[in-house]
């Protein structure tokens, strides 16, 4: 092989063609929206539009939280959020923050609170009509040790591109397990009890106050206030390289570990004989972090939880998430509202007038 050839295969590896799985966040590129693609009046602490990406909000606006396809060039989505009730004379307890949540599982490669411990670099994507300096903060919950950092928006209504280095850490390891270790926080608007302090730029024992330290915006002070956010990497070493694409579906595996939404999930099982009991169950498609929480909505022009045995319908009033769900099974018990005649199998019942959604919820 000539020298050149070998330049040029060494030039494809490094350019992000390959590497992969070198990004330890699922959905940085914002293409994952299982619950909606936009949802409206959001002001408390939720899951919403772009998959694994926490919404955190205490008294400090109201806002639209969006899946939005403005975004800068090689994306096609971006997470985005617009004040619609603005705040600003924020109360010193009031934030409004998002995060990004890991496994401590996920995150080994990291060798935290070894002597081999390794730097890693965080890169991204902003765009806002809010200029200024903006904190971001990462959090060990294991250790409640944080370091942070504090990045400019310069321009109005311009995408830039920000890299940030946070510095190795040989104290406090990260538990191996599915259980959260790290947080990654994106500051919008905070009160002093989050501002006042000063931002660590090593690591140390956390301190609330600074968290948001150094900031000097509030995205929720004025109505129309924006800000989005696509292409985050974190990833190990000192230097950001280019962003990991990889397919939908591999994507939306990933975020299935922690979220799935059915409409409606096919569970399957037995009406009791002669009795007002059932239940009725599911193996996932995707195995989840831990057994799920599962929600059940009731939507169309009738809005009932029905099940269908093949020949009777019935109403389903019983208990959400039965004795034997798991982080592989989902499996519902209780009454319906008249008794069967014989033990045959029965779905879920869904056409144009009934729809029952199913939640499953593993987020950490």
């Amino acid at each position: 092989m000539s020298n050149q050839s070998e330049l040029a295969q060494l030039a494809s590896v490094f350019s992000g063609s390959a590497l992969s799985n070198r990004n330890m966040v699922i959905n940085g590129g914002m293409t994952v929206a299982q619950r909606s693609s936009s949802a409206t009046g959001v002001s408390a602490s939720t899951y919403v539009a772009c998959d694994r990406f926490y919404t955190v909000i205490n008294s400090l606006g109201t806002y639209t939280v969006s899946q939005a396809s403005d975004s800068p060039s090689g994306f096609a989505s971006s997470l985005k959020y617009e004040c619609t009730t603005a705040d600003a004379s924020p109360a010193a307890a009031d934030y409004f923050v998002f995060q990004y949540r890991m496994e401590g599982q996920d995150v080994q490669r990291i060798a935290k609170g070894t002597s081999e411990a390794n730097p890693i670099t965080l890169s991204f994507w902003v765009k806002s009509n809010v200029t200024g300096t903006y904190s971001m903060y990462l959090r060990d919950i294991d250790n409640n040790r944080g370091v942070g950092a504090n990045y400019a928006i310069s321009s109005s209504g311009v995408w830039e591109y920000k890299t940030v280095t946070i510095p190795a850490d040989t104290t406090g390891a990260l538990d191996n397990n599915n259980d959260l270790s790290l947080s990654l926080e994106w500051w919008l608007g905070s009160g002093t009890d989050y501002s006042s302090g000063t931002m660590p730029t090593t690591w140390g024992t956390e301190n609330t106050a600074d968290r948001n330290a150094g900031s000097t915006v509030n995205v929720g002070d004025t109505i129309g206030n924006y800000f989005q956010i696509t292409g985050v990497q974190l990833e190990i070493g000192d230097t950001s390289t280019a962003f990991e694409h990889e397919l939908y579906s591999v994507t939306l595996q990933k975020c299935m570990r922690y979220f799935q939404r059915y409409e409606p999930l096919q569970l399957k099982g037995t009406m009791a004989t002669g009795s007002n009991f059932g239940r009725n169950g599911a193996i996932l498609p995707v195995e989840m972090r831990s057994t799920p929480t599962i929600t059940l909505t009731s939507i169309g022009t009738s809005g009932h939880n029905q099940l269908y045995d093949g020949l009777s319908t019935y109403t389903f009033t019983g208990t959400i998430g039965g004795n034997y769900s798991n982080s592989k099974i989902v499996e519902l018990d209780g009454t319906v509202t008249t008794s069967t005649t014989g033990g045959r199998p029965a779905i879920w019942y869904n056409n144009s007038d009934y729809k029952t959604r199913f939640d499953l919820s593993a987020e950490l």
